[in-house]
């Protein structure tokens, strides 16, 4: 199994963009497009779980080469809670329902753009990862917090020059 690649989440994003998918890049992908150094197997989407967006990520889904089956194509318009794809060019897990987070629209509101790219903001990947209590999300948890705290600080530092102090 090939690692997540910058190239797929371009892919990603400007093929849902064309769709008008609403989504946000979450998991180690989303960490990993914040600036975290680790690599991950798959990209993660935690998807605005509507049936107009699961249909628009559906045929989205399709454009960038995805052979879903009926089945995966209703799983993704009803907004299953999750749905793992390994039958395109790339390993996509997406996620309607992602332990530790709410709402999506709450998620939304707290995004982080990252050229571009949709991504959830560190609390809430770390969120999710503490409420879905896996060994491996464990196991990366405390290299993850540090990372948030060291990005936390770098934008801090970034305002800070934006206001001239």
């Amino acid at each position: 199994m090939a690692a997540f690649e910058y190239r797929q989440a371009q892919e990603i994003r400007d093929t849902l963009q064309h769709y008008g998918v609403r989504y946000l890049f979450i998991g180690k992908s989303g960490a990993i497009l914040l600036g975290f150094p680790d690599t991950t197997q798959d990209a993660d989407l935690f998807v605005e779980k509507t049936p107009a967006n699961g249909r628009a990520l559906a045929t989205a889904l399709t454009d960038l080469g995805f052979a879903l089956t009926n089945e995966q194509a209703q799983d993704i318009e009803r907004g299953r809670d999750f749905v793992q794809l390994k039958n395109g060019p790339f390993d996509l897990d997406l996620v309607f329902a992602p332990d530790g987070i709410e709402r999506f629209d709450d998620a939304w509101a707290r995004r982080v753009d990252v050229e571009g790219f949709p991504v959830c903001h560190p609390d809430d990947i770390i969120a999710s990862k503490l409420a879905a209590n896996r060994v491996k999300d464990r196991e990366s948890l405390p290299r993850l917090q540090a990372f948030r705290d060291y990005w936390k600080a770098q934008q801090a530092s970034r305002d800070r020059d934006r206001e001239g102090r």
